[in-house]
């Protein structure tokens, strides 16, 4: 069962896994670079996740066709993406709050590696209605 815990739980280790990157690796790359660390941390630290998800968008009983794809689905419950960017933008946010509508998760993260430290400034989590009916 998923819990407000496992994901507080989850949402650190995702974090912890783009500290691992970004002490090694620094800012200042393509985000597509970090993609693929992130994808490889997860995978050694045994997280289950799905990457670059596509989601539908249904509009008044239509399917419109889009190519938005979330960066990473993090055990079915966490979406993230990754920025290398110069600040997390309001638009970010948006398009975040966004995914996680679309796919029905409680929790998002964004992760921005353009940043001098991942924990203080390079991240930012997310929560949504799901989240409020969730067991602490």
């Amino acid at each position: 069962m998923v819990t407000k815990t496992y994901l507080r739980e989850l949402t650190y280790n995702v974090v912890g896994a783009a500290i691992e990157i970004h002490k090694s690796l620094g800012p200042g790359l393509l985000e597509s670079v970090y993609h693929e660390c992130i994808k490889h941390e997860l995978f050694l630290r045994n997280i289950e996740f799905a990457t670059e998800v596509s989601m539908p968008v249904c509009y008044k009983d239509i399917v419109v066709a889009t190519t938005l794809r979330c960066d990473l689905v993090v055990e079915n419950n966490l979406a993230v993406e990754i920025k290398s960017t110069k600040a997390i933008e309001p638009i970010y946010e948006a398009q975040l709050l966004t995914y996680m509508k679309l796919l029905n998760v409680p929790q998002g993260l964004i992760i921005n590696f353009n940043c001098i430290n991942i924990f203080s400034s390079g991240q930012k989590t997310f929560v949504n209605d799901l989240y409020r009916y969730l067991e602490d």
